[in-house]
């Protein structure tokens, strides 16, 4: 009996042992990732009917019918609350490309062109930090005539330069090993050096920069949508949700900024698990720490 139960266990450990570190770690960014995925796909299928104005089913309480509840005229708060997270995700979405962009061409061109080029570049992001982002979005987007365009460029370019500080500081690191130097005495270009060489041993730290960059966008453009800078009125993000309904929390109407504002902190912690998983493939030892 024995051993059988010895043949059992040795039988059965490979099948315990498979499921290892990395295969939960894929999991749950899969997981994530259709999450955040259905979000976007339901929120472009939400038509202006469904969140249309109705006078009969105003200020609902959150029931089968409503899950979140209803607005003061009648809104579907559950079809808003998904329109506006869609619509936030699209502004982070292309805020943290078009930041990880501008980090990517600044750290190459700071850490390859002179020391001359890398005091200028670093000067310009040593001035960008030092003014807090939301003047600096606000300021963008009236500049550029607000709405969408305005809000996404203003994020935009306010969220490039801490990564483009790490690249930078991994590019110093590149640059001083073997290969490079090599490639230097071999007459090569510091623009073959750069795409040959360098961009590919960053391209890990890159994704995972705008994969981080990415929650701090969706936040920054809730909370400019919400002081009345960002998106226009009409458009029902979640900023301007929560702006809206600030006004009926005396009135016991809780539901029309829990459910808005904790879906917000939830696509946030998401996007942000994600950046961390990733990290773990591409650096295993963190995922033991």
């Amino acid at each position: 009996m024995s051993e059988l139960q010895g043949i059992y266990l040795n039988t059965n450990k490979p099948l315990r042992n498979k499921f290892g570190v990395r295969e939960k770690t894929l999991l749950s960014i899969a997981l994530f990732v259709f999450l955040l995925g259905s979000i976007m796909i339901m929120g472009s299928l939400i038509s202006a009917d469904d969140i249309s104005i109705n006078l009969t089913n105003k200020n609902l309480e959150p029931s089968l019918n409503h899950l979140f509840g209803t607005d003061w005229v009648g809104r579907d708060m559950f079809y808003r609350t998904i329109k506006g997270l869609s619509l936030s995700m699209k502004v982070g979405f292309l805020a943290s490309f078009i930041s990880g962009t501008i980090a990517l061409t600044l750290g190459v061109i700071g850490a390859t062109l002179g020391k001359t080029v890398d005091n200028i570049i670093t000067w310009i992001i040593d001035l960008i930090l030092s003014v807090p982002h939301a003047l600096i979005v606000i300021l963008i987007s009236i500049s550029v005539g607000g709405g969408f365009k305005g809000i996404v460029l203003g994020v935009s370019l306010t969220h490039w330069p801490s990564l483009t500080r790490v690249i930078r500081a991994e590019i110093m690191q590149i640059r001083e090993s073997d290969y490079v130097k090599i490639s230097k005495k071999f007459g090569k270009s510091n623009l073959y050096i750069a795409i040959e060489h360098i961009i590919p041993h960053i391209i890990p730290q890159l994704l995972i920069g705008i994969v981080l960059i990415f929650p701090h966008a969706v936040l920054h453009e809730a909370s400019i949508t919400f002081l009345g800078f960002g998106l226009p009125p009409h458009e029902p993000a979640i900023g301007i949700i929560l702006s809206e309904s600030m006004k009926y929390l005396n009135s016991g109407r809780w539901w029309l900024v829990f459910f808005p504002g904790l879906s917000l902190v939830m696509v946030s912690l998401m996007v942000d698990n994600i950046g961390k998983q990733v990290n773990k493939l591409i650096n295993p030892k963190t995922a033991y720490k």
